[in-house]
Parts: structure tokens; C-alpha cells; sequence
């Protein structure tokens, strides 16, 4: 779906790339990505003088997230500007920085599906909490802390530690 004609490219110095990508369209498979609605994608390719291509501009929806301290969701705005460089040729140079993705210039497109995704990835936010106060779930029985207090004990004794406890009170 996203996709650059290079011949188009190379006659027009720079291409506009717009597109809806829907929430369960095979670019975000496997990802760990959840989607609330299509995903927003405006991009400009244009060549760079040493004969890459650089894509640049925006990806935008609405993502469904876990609170990583209770697991409850979290409805989250994702806008991230992006940008992305396209070699035709992998140097020694470019192989080790990462950030370089490698194109068969035989082909006459160029398939930006893997490098969105990727720059998506990376740009997410792993660490999503529903509320700053959030509390988490307990670490013993897995209660919500946050809808109260869990039936646990205060002081479980941990029978594995018991000579550990011997020797500290010595």
C-alpha cells in the first residue's frame, strides 16, 4: 500500500505519499501494535545527491495501550513525525548505523510497509501508565490495587529464605 514509484520519482525530483492504513491491514501484523481507527501516514520522497531516496513526514492514529503498572487499556494519541533513508547500494558505512534501509533498485518501487512499521515501533511509547497515581496490581495475588486493598498478608513468610532470616539475626 505504501509504495514509491521510483521512475515517477526520478522525473519529478519529489513525491507526496498519503494514505489511510487500516487498523488491521497486514502492516501492523505481528507488531504489537492496536489500533483505535485507520493510522494516518503523509509522507514526502524525495532523492538525496548521493543517490538515496529520503522519506519524510508523519504517522497519526489512535492507539490502544496496556497500563504498565495494572494492565487496565489506555486510549492514546500517536503522532510522530518520521523520517527515513533508502540505499540502493549496503557499504560498511551505512550496514552498522541501522537507521539505513537497503532497496533492489532493479524493482521500480519502492516498499516503505517495513520502514513505517519499524519507525513506528520505535518511536511508541512503552511505558504507558492509565494515571500518574496509578498503583499497579499487587505482586502477591494480582489484585487491582487501585479498585482497593488485596486479601494478601502483610508478612508471608518465604520458607526459602528462612536460613538467610537465621543468619541475619545472628
Amino acid at each position: 500500500m505504501l509504495r514509491v514509484d521510483l521512475g515517477r520519482l526520478d522525473r519529478e525530483g519529489s513525491l507526496l505519499i498519503e494514505a489511510e492504513v487500516p487498523a488491521d491491514d497486514v502492516v501492523w501484523q505481528d507488531s504489537g501494535l492496536e489500533w483505535d481507527g485507520p493510522v494516518d501516514v503523509s509522507l514526502r520522497a524525495s532523492f538525496a545527491g548521493s543517490g538515496e531516496v529520503v522519506v519524510r513526514g508523519m504517522v497519526t492514529g489512535d492507539l490502544k495501550q496496556e497500563c504498565r503498572r495494572c494492565l487496565q487499556p489506555v486510549a492514546g494519541k500517536f503522532d510522530e513525525e518520521v523520517t527515513m533513508v533508502f540505499s540502493a547500494e549496503t557499504t560498511a558505512e551505512n550496514s552498522d548505523e541501522g537507521h539505513v534501509f537497503v532497496f533492489d533498485p532493479v524493482r521500480r518501487d519502492l516498499n516503505l510497509n517495513d520502514a513505517v512499521r519499524q519507525e513506528v515501533i520505535l518511536a511508541m511509547n512503552p511505558y504507558v501508565v492509565c494515571d500518574p497515581e496509578c498503583r499497579g496490581l499487587c505482586p502477591r495475588c494480582g489484585a487491582n490495587l487501585n479498585e482497593g486493598a488485596c486479601g494478601c498478608t502483610a508478612e508471608e513468610v518465604e520458607t526459602r529464605w528462612q536460613a538467610l532470616r537465621a543468619l541475619k539475626d545472628r
